[in-house]
């Protein structure tokens, strides 16, 4: 047998086979007079025992479920089955003692051990019908069902006495309370038989079919014992008996109630099982009145009796005349209260009807109610005043009318299917949305949302419709205004990014149709400036006046939108000729001639600002290579691409200077990715301790006498030497120039300070860029290292290019006057580019001046450049600085600088880069040749 099919096969299988052999073999034993009475006993004890098997066992709870889990697959049905099992066995413990005392039938004269156990049994099985209940708490509820059953259980009492038990009470010539205890099982089962009949009609949906099975049970043993009494009371014996039979097809009843819900075992988790059958496997049922059932009982009862009594010879007995006169008594006091909860129903229902009418009056939705086929019959007062109708326009008319034509084919749809809806099918709740457009009184179209439920009044009148409609207006309108923000700039009035991306992605997917694409990205130089300096409101008015320049001088179907900050793009839709990257060319300049030409009025102000334009046309934009990408994904991508090469070339164009436009070409793009990497792979250098420090020594020209080093930081990625050049830019953008220049300045002041620890007196220069000293505590970290290495603070001197001290010069001058009255130097790098104006130098803490290397590489072949470094040499010797010449290469070279005065110099003619243990031996081989100790010379030229 597969594994497969041995899952399928239910544990229960076997119970159910076994009973199902016992059955036939009970039911052939009976008919046939096997064994009497005992074989007829054992029988039923096998019955009775497989159905307790079947039914305990298929009680358990699936594995790793426990007891008190809420929401547990099937806690309700099981609980019966247990009930229904435990009903099972005590049955079967008093089949088995009646089997072994070879009792022949059951008597309440003779009441013994297994009796106990069938009422127990019978007891069991009807708990086993109130389990999945919910009982009500009320008093009243319990009176109407105690006088339901009373009534029910007498009515079958004097039927089964008239028909049945009559005539044996005349025969037997016993007292009326003996008999009356030979009726004791078939009393006490009309009484359960009665008083199960509310929970089993009360049963919820998915258990309906397990309460009327164990009724049916419950039924099968009443009548089984009122055929026994019967049989008893009429003389006849044991072989005479079929209500073996009966107890035979009760027992098989409940042998199959397992077969009416899930299997018990560890199917399904509980998490796995769907909310909403867990919701039907836990429904509890009510307990609901049994409607006519006793009436018509107790009517047939007294046709019976009124029948019996004109056709008896004997007429009625006092007892039944009692039983009889009670149940009428007790029958028509129900009816009574009948009444009173029907007047009580009909005043609620009316009141119900009074505070719909208020509720409907009093919001502001428009609540309608309308025949099958839309007729309006009523309009409450907020359909009136919301859509401006009279009464008279809107009562009789059909909604069609008031439905927009373009809506009413769809709302005709949907209606059409809720109104196919059995009316039975849809609970309280269930109810239609749509959403349309209604015409108002004065014409105009109102957004709106309406809910559609059927509606029945209290006075009978055929079901109608209730339409509840709600104005959107307000609604429609704020949307709007949203969206508008979401995708425009609250500035300029302009689109926003968002927008300008899918609108370029539009663009782009028309292309195939013919035509291509471009876009213009502007940047404005210098507006930061006008923040700092004017306040944020003056650049907000420059912006604006900014876009107002933009959006007139571009075609009415281009699209120009705020990117971000004072940076602005146009999307240009070329038409397909050869003129289209000049037409775009010839716009973009026109758009920088527009920013930069006119000045900005900012109050009595005028501003005067350049701009920066980069160019990308569709065509540049790298295509995703196969033919199976995803269709709308490769235009995502070429989107992107463009916007990201017109970003691109706008920085290019912004990196030159300004004020100038820049088409894109593939190696900025290339220049990009390559910075990234490198900053990428700073990061690992950094943790590899790929980085090295070098040293060039600066000397006193007139003696040739080593004066100091200045530190420079090398990378070595395996044996390839990575220029400067190349990673001190992605350095300082990525943040890591900070920890970089901490780690140089501690290594060389270490270096320096053990080399001046040997006698030589000499000092360090390490350069600094603007976000290391704008850093926090750099100040702290500067001293730090001092102190660490031990480095006297007038032998370190801080280098600094000249737009460090001039763009930010309040909180970087004075955090390098902080270091200065420390002791340490202060010198500017690269002096003469233009950033610095001489009127600056005197008010800056500096104490050299290093000359840039492009002044002395045109000495003695550009006049222009020849004298201002004579200029500059002469300013510093004015001013007391110190000017180190930078970038000495060639003999004439050194003998103008010698010429014009300039005390210090450093450059490849002077002494290359070098690492620390080839300065330290150049220092010990000058050293050994030099008479001072402490001084190192080198062999200059001349």
């Amino acid at each position: 047998m597969s594994g497969d099919y041995a899952r399928r096969v239910s544990p229960r299988a076997l119970p159910v086979a076994v009973a199902a052999i016992v059955g036939v073999l009970y039911a052939t034993g009976s008919l046939l007079g096997w064994g009497g009475s005992a074989f007829i006993a054992w029988a039923e004890a096998g019955a009775a025992g497989a159905a307790a098997i079947s039914l305990l066992l298929s009680s358990r709870r699936p594995d790793g479920v426990k007891a008190d889990t809420a929401g547990a697959p099937g806690g309700i049905w099981r609980a019966s089955w247990r009930w229904y099992g435990i009903a099972a066995a005590s049955w079967f413990a008093g089949a088995v003692g009646s089997a072994l005392s070879d009792g022949s039938g059951r008597s309440a004269l003779s009441l013994s051990v297994p009796d106990l156990f069938y009422l127990f049994a019978v007891v069991a099985l009807v708990t086993g019908l109130v389990v999945p209940i919910r009982l009500p708490r009320d008093t009243g509820t319990w009176l109407r069902y105690a006088a339901d059953t009373y009534v029910c259980a007498c009515a079958l009492f004097v039927l089964g006495w008239v028909a049945l038990f009559g005539t044996l009470y005349h025969r037997s010539g016993e007292s009326p309370p003996e008999f009356l205890l030979e009726l004791l099982y078939p009393l006490i089962d009309i009484v359960f038989v009665c008083g199960s009949l509310p929970f089993v009609l009360g049963a919820a949906r998915g258990h309906r079919r397990l309460a009327w099975m164990g009724y049916g049970a419950l039924t099968a043993i009443a009548v089984a014992d009122i055929v026994s009494t019967f049989v008893r009371l009429d003389g006849g014996g044991a072989a005479d008996d079929p209500s073996d039979i009966l107890r035979l097809a009760g027992l098989l009843l409940l042998l199959l109630v397992p077969w009416t819900g899930p299997a018990a075992g560890p199917e399904l988790p509980v998490d796995d099982i769907p909310e909403d059958v867990a919701a039907r496997t836990e429904e509890c049922g009510r307990m609901i009145g049994p409607g006519i059932a006793p009436a018509a009982v107790a009517a047939a009862a007294a046709l019976f009796i009124a029948g019996h009594s004109l056709t008896g010879r004997n007429g009625l007995e006092p007892g039944i005349s009692i039983a009889a006169g009670s149940a009428a008594l007790v029958l028509i006091g129900r009816l009574a209260g009948l009444l009173r909860e029907n007047d009580a129903l009909r005043r609620a229902v009316d009141t119900g009807e009074e505070h719909f009418r208020a509720l409907s009056e009093s919001i502001n939705d428009a609540v309608l109610i309308c025949d099958l086929d839309a007729t309006v019959r009523y309009a409450s007062a907020g359909a009136l005043r919301t859509y401006h109708y009279t009464p008279d326009e809107l009562l009789g008319r059909p909604l069609n009318e008031l439905v927009h034509p373009e809506d009413l084919p769809r709302v005709q749809q949907v209606f059409t299917e809720f109104l196919e809806e059995p009316s039975d099918d849809v609970g309280p709740l269930d109810a239609l949305r749509v959403s349309c457009r209604v015409r108002a009184a004065d014409g105009t179209w109102l957004p709106t949302e309406s809910t559609i439920s059927r509606y029945s009044a209290s006075d009978g009148t055929p079901a109608r419709l209730l339409v509840t409609t709600r104005d959107l207006s307000e609604q429609a309108a704020l949307q709007r205004q949203v969206a508008h923000l979401t995708f425009h700039d609250g500035l300029t009035g302009l689109p926003n990014r968002s927008y300008f991306e899918e609108r370029t992605r539009e663009v782009l997917s028309r292309q195939e149709s013919g035509g291509r694409a471009a876009v213009v990205f502007v940047d404005l130089d210098g507006f930061t400036a006008v923040n700092d300096s004017d306040g944020h409101a003056a650049g907000d008015q420059v912006l604006a006046q900014a876009a107002r320049r933009l959006r007139a001088n571009v075609q009415s179907d281009d699209t120009v939108a705020r990117w971000g900050g004072d940076e602005f793009c146009v999307l240009v839709q070329l038409p397909p000729d050869d003129g289209e990257t000049r037409a775009t060319v010839e716009l973009a300049g026109r758009l920088l001639r527009v920013l930069s030409v006119d000045p900005y009025q900012v109050g009595n102000k005028h501003i005067v600002l350049t701009a920066s334009v980069g160019i990308a046309f569709a065509g540049d934009a790298e295509q995703p290579a196969g033919a199976a990408a995803d269709a709308g994904r490769r235009l995502r991508r070429t989107a992107a691409d463009l916007l990201r090469n017109g970003d691109l070339a706008m920085a290019r164009a912004k990196e030159a200077g300004g004020g100038r436009v820049e088409v894109y070409a593939p190696h900025m793009h290339a220049d990009v990715v390559r910075r990234l990497e490198l900053g990428s792979d700073l990061q690992a250098a950094l943790a590899e301790e790929q980085f090295s420090v070098e040293f060039q020594p600066v000397v006193d020209l007139g003696t040739s006498r080593v004066t100091g080093v200045e530190a420079l930081l090398r990378w070595w990625r395996g044996s390839e030497a990575v220029p400067p050049e190349e990673f001190i830019g992605p350095a300082e953008e990525s943040g890591l120039m900070i920890p970089l220049g901490d780690w140089v300045l501690r290594e060389a002041c270490r270096e320096v300070a053990r080399w001046r620890g040997d006698s030589w007196d000499i000092g360090l220069s390490v350069n600094f860029t603007a976000r290391q000293i704008a850093a926090p505590r750099f100040v702290e970290s500067v001293a730090a290292a001092l102190a660490e290495t031990g480095l006297p603070p007038q032998a370190l001197t801080l280098e600094v290019r000249e737009e460090v001290l001039v763009e930010d010069a309040g909180q970087n001058v004075e955090r390098l006057s902080e270091l200065r009255d420390l002791g340490v130097r202060l010198a500017i790098d690269d002096f003469g580019t233009g950033y610095a104006s001489l009127a600056y130098l005197g008010q800056l803490p500096v104490d050299i001046l290093k000359i840039d290397p492009s002044f002395v590489a045109g000495l003695g072949s550009d006049e222009t450049r020849t004298l201002l470094t004579r200029t500059i040499v002469r300013l510093g010797s004015d001013l007391g600085l110190t000017v180190v010449a930078e970038g000495i290469e060639r003999p004439e070279q050194l003998e103008l600088l010698r010429e014009m005065g300039c005390p210090r110099g450093q450059g490849f003619l002077v002494a290359r880069p070098m690492e620390a243990r080839r300065v330290e031996s150049l220092v010990r081989r000058n050293l050994a040749e030099q008479d001072r100790p402490g001084d190192v010379a080198l062999p200059l030229p001349g």
